[in-house]
């Protein structure tokens, strides 16, 4: 089992899951469930942190090897920093320093060496891979909120995430703000109002409804004016008309702050560096060229930061302080339940329009035709737009005056809407 827990471990995880416990944080059965180990075995690495706080480790059990390393791998070293390199010096990578953490843990993922992170720097350091880091001025990178769910930190990075792929994708992320758990990831070849909704259609019914999201100023969360022209006069100004996706938001009844500068949009992105970081890393080693490729790495390195890593700002694995949020009741989620009179969770996680049916009840959309039955022939009825993405079709819900009229589906090319 201790073979296990390296593998799954680091010594700063399993230091913070061992204080948590001895502050009576966490009881001892989430705490074995957690590590997946034994009582024998648990009590055992508590009386040697107990001892040593300082010195103890999971990682090298033989405290008295020598200093020397094996040439494998010095060679391995060697290799791994030639790619972190070569990385680093292709402008089109998001990569601009060295990140000997990640190749610690890759060089015992492939090759099952061991070896500390200090040899690894000194080895850097002496071969010339080395970048000393601009200094940056002191951000405020404390927890501002108090609960779960109570702002969630929604973003979207574009990047060429591997050397091997010929085309940029997006990351998109939402992350709870008081925990740091990254509550949905995925990554899309193209950015869409739709990729976005179903993104909160995730949250919401894996983990209820928060208080609120907290956003740039992109054009899929808010709708800014520009100036007007002597060609074309503007009648609505920034913020009275919502985008598709902050309409979901006002139905669900969540609150959205918008970030209103780059330094503030900085500052949310900050925490997605690491999953980013390693992302490309481990795409360029595993010659990722297609993006259903590059999914199974996200998977892999969500799930490591979510429940294995422990975070620089709250200095607990995220996993943990979400739970133990959501178990002391510290939490502003709510469930998630249909407002009416909508019956289907497809009238909420939809595309929103309004038509006026004309005197054969029917009404267009994108030059496409569509009967209405029973419809009030010249009134304008309520159009829900939901998108079947294994079979691409759409299916449009005719809703007036609360009332469902009736349902159609469509090609999703016989529509062509931008939002999908």
């Amino acid at each position: 089992m201790e073979e296990q827990l390296h593998k799954r471990f680091t010594d700063e995880g399993v230091k913070a899951i061992l204080e948590s416990y001895l502050k009576r944080e966490i009881e001892i059965e989430y705490v074995l469930e957690i590590l997946q180990i034994k009582r024998t075995r648990f009590f055992e690495l508590l009386k040697e942190y107990r001892e040593n706080p300082q010195s103890f480790s999971i990682q090298y059990p033989n405290k008295n090897a020598a200093r020397k390393i094996d040439t494998k791998i010095e060679k391995n070293i060697l290799k791994e920093l030639e790619i972190e390199k070569g990385l680093i010096e292709d402008e089109s990578m998001p990569i601009k320093f060295y990140n000997y953490s990640y190749l610690k843990d890759q060089i015992w993922r492939n090759y099952k060496q061991k070896v500390s992170l200090p040899t690894i720097i000194n080895r850097a350091k002496n071969q010339g891979f080395y970048i000393p880091h601009k200094e940056r001025k002191i951000h405020d990178r404390e927890v501002l909120t108090n609960y779960a769910g109570e702002l969630l930190q929604h973003d979207s990075s574009h990047h060429r995430w591997s050397p091997y792929a010929l085309d940029k994708w997006y990351l998109i992320t939402t992350l709870d703000d008081y925990s740091r758990f990254l509550l949905y990831a995925e990554l899309v070849e193209r950015e869409t109002t739709w990729q976005h909704i179903l993104a909160l259609e995730s949250v919401f019914l894996k983990y209820g409804i928060p208080f609120s999201y907290y956003v740039d100023s992109h054009s899929i969360f808010r709708f800014v004016q520009g100036r007007d022209s002597m060609w074309r006069k503007h009648y609505l100004l920034t913020d009275e008309a919502d985008t598709q996706w902050k309409q979901v938001c006002n139905e669900c009844n969540v609150k959205v702050t918008y970030a209103l500068s780059p330094q503030a949009k900085g500052k949310a992105e900050r925490p997605y560096q690491w999953l980013q970081d390693r992302l490309v890393r481990t795409c360029c080693r595993e010659n990722i060229s297609h993006v259903e490729e590059a999914r199974k790495v996200l998977r892999y390195e969500l799930e490591r930061y979510n429940y294995h890593q422990v975070h620089s700002t709250t200095k607990e694995i995220p996993a943990m302080r979400f739970e133990r949020a959501l178990k002391e009741k510290k939490s502003l989620f709510r469930k998630f339940t249909l407002p009416p009179p909508f019956q289907s969770t497809k009238d909420v996680f939809c595309i929103r329009m309004k038509r006026t049916v004309n005197a054969y009840r029917k009404i267009s959309i994108s030059n496409l035709d569509l009967t209405v039955p029973k419809a009030p022939l010249h009134e304008e009825v309520g159009l829900r737009l939901f998108l079947d993405e294994e079979t691409d079709l759409i299916e449009v819900r005719f809703w007036h005056e609360k009332e469902l009229l009736g349902t159609q589906r469509v090609k999703k090319t016989d529509l062509n809407l931008v939002h999908f």
